[in-house]
């Protein structure tokens, strides 16, 4: 089993996002029993916030629902536990690194580094507004997370 953390800055947004649409897609693959997927922030801002609702929106649009999550932390316990954290960008990586001491063990990650935009970050709605350009980061990200870890588990 393959244990992956999905990092933003309020977790209300872009690491929701990534999280339901990877469970979306380990589901319709039947690959459920080989991932446990989760996500988290790095700062203290949105914590017990459900999923924004313009992200909340478009996740619905997609048949993909998000109920009952509620933004949190990520905690040092959180990298030691998880195979990877995915961030979807370098200030949340810069952030993780503070919270977990680091990355001794390399297992912070861009999603955007699973596709042929290495590098790249995720674009945040929280500032553009636009959730769409947001979804199709997220769904590149993850459909490229996926076929690179399903032949790790």
């Amino acid at each position: 089993m393959i244990k992956i953390l999905f990092v933003c800055h309020g977790n209300i947004c872009r690491s929701p996002m990534a999280e339901y649409v990877m469970k979306d897609m380990v589901s319709k693959k039947g690959l459920d029993h080989m991932y446990e997927i989760a996500s988290a922030a790095t700062s203290r801002e949105e914590i017990g916030n459900p999923v924004y609702p313009p992200a909340r929106r478009k996740l619905a649009e997609n048949r993909i629902f998000c109920e009952g999550h509620h933004a949190r932390q990520m905690t040092g316990g959180d990298y030691r536990y998880y195979d990877l954290i995915v961030c979807m960008d370098k200030n949340n990586m810069r952030n993780v690194g503070r919270i977990a001491g680091g990355d001794p063990e390399r297992k912070t990650v861009l999603l955007l580094d699973f596709t042929a935009r290495k590098g790249a970050e995720v674009a945040d709605p929280w500032y553009t507004g636009d959730f769409e350009a947001t979804w199709r980061d997220v769904v590149e990200g993850c459909t490229g997370l996926i076929e690179k870890t399903q032949k790790q588990v």
